[in-house]
């Protein structure tokens, strides 16, 4: 069997700013595609009534999601928004050099980005 056809393992990122929003909406919607995908989610983080202008000092879980990718404990990291892992550029780079040197692709809905396709990579 090649890597292709062995199920990824998925660790969603959830986050949302405010503690009246709900994070329903993001988990519901990427645990549908991670089905459509073949993908077993294994692993799921959730921020809530935190800033992702915050860093990982503050968002507990969001630092747990990367020492859980060094522990090569999934294969992808989901998340509803580019804007649910960072709200600055430099941050939102440095976590995607992090995921990209523990060979983990991301995908990330709102934007329909898979690194797990060519497209996606590139």
């Amino acid at each position: 069997m090649n890597k292709d056809n062995i199920m990824k393992r998925a660790a969603l990122y959830l986050r949302v700013s405010r503690n009246e929003q709900t994070i329903d909406n993001q988990r519901l919607e990427l645990e549908r595609v991670a089905k459509a995908k073949g993908w077993k989610i294994v692993s799921v983080f959730k921020d809530e009534g935190v800033s992702g202008a915050f860093g990982r000092g503050v968002r507990k879980q969001y630092d747990a999601m990367l020492k859980g990718g060094v522990r090569a404990e999934y294969d992808v990291v989901m998340a509803w928004d580019v804007s649910r892992l960072s709200r600055s550029l430099k941050d939102l780079v440095q976590t995607l050099e992090e995921l990209q040197a523990c060979k983990i692709d991301l995908y990330l809905h709102q934007q329909a980005i898979d690194t797990n396709t060519p497209a996606g990579k590139a």
